[in-house]
């Protein structure tokens, strides 16, 4: 019979909890480690959509990279959406186990999956473990041929399946080397500087970042938050089916980026 424990030991072994930020609040978060499981649902966040695909899937577990709770909660009433949420998990028995920062990281992780999807060769971490180098904070390549920042663009719109994207940067300007970093990770800027690359793709940035890269002459691809994120979350519930075939595993139908691009009239 496979249970929440036996899911979430797998979970600790591919993306272990060490490898997350002190800030952050992964592992079981919610639920009985004893609980059978036969439905497993993954997602990005807990949202009011997602956490309502669950409950009516009936699902068993919930594999969320971003956390619920994310801070300590002091008390927990339906006052709040975050305490709503929780409620609605815990009545309908759903177990939470989170993953974020440790699976950003992990070998694995989502940093190496964007820059594998990428074409990146001979890809490290940005900001490498200082007892572990191999596993660290962002990953950095390089290109097998020099690629136009508007040609890298493209490259990192296909591989994500969307249709618009930010760019800071000259667009006919060669690229070579290229850092990535999933989500918000504008603060890794710095840190592709000190590794010498040309250009910097996350899903977002601060605008003085944005002014800062282009001061420093890093060219950045910012193809949203939920972008850089969503597409290991779907290959999360592949890799889960694989290794527990008897159970229903499935990415949230439901879910969906909170940013919509609206075209005015405006000349």
């Amino acid at each position: 019979m496979l249970t929440v424990s036996a899911v979430a030991e797998f979970l600790e072994r591919f993306a272990p909890s060490r490898l997350a930020a002190e800030w952050d609040n992964v592992g079981l978060l919610v639920g009985d480690p004893a609980r059978p499981v036969e439905r497993i649902m993954t997602c990005l966040t807990l949202t009011p959509d997602s956490v309502a695909e669950a409950v009516a899937e009936r699902a068993d577990l919930v594999v969320a990279h971003h956390p619920l709770p994310f801070r300590p909660v002091r008390r927990l009433t339906s006052n709040s959406v975050e305490g709503r949420l929780l409620l609605e998990l815990i009545e309908a028995r759903i177990a939470v186990y989170s993953l974020h920062t440790a699976f950003d990281s992990a070998g694995r992780g989502i940093n190496q999956r964007l820059a594998e999807g990428l074409g990146l060769t001979e890809i490290e971490p940005l900001v490498a473990d200082g007892d572990e180098p191999a596993f660290g904070t962002g990953r950095w390549g390089k290109l097998a041929a020099p690629l136009a920042l508007s040609d890298l663009a493209a490259r990192v719109g296909e591989f994500l399946r969307i249709e618009t994207l930010q760019v800071v940067g000259k667009l006919e300007r060669p690229i070579e080397s290229v850092a990535v970093g999933c989500g918000s990770a504008g603060e890794l800027v710095e840190a592709a500087r000190n590794r010498h690359c040309d250009s910097f793709v996350s899903g977002e940035a601060r605008f003085h970042a944005c002014l800062e890269a282009e001061a420093t002459g890093i060219a950045l691809v910012l193809a949203g938050h939920f972008a850089t994120e969503r597409f290991a979350v779907e290959q999360l519930a592949e890799a889960l089916a694989g290794e527990f075939p008897t159970a229903t595993i499935w990415a949230s139908r439901r879910e969906r980026d909170p940013l919509q691009i609206v075209r005015t009239n405006c000349p």
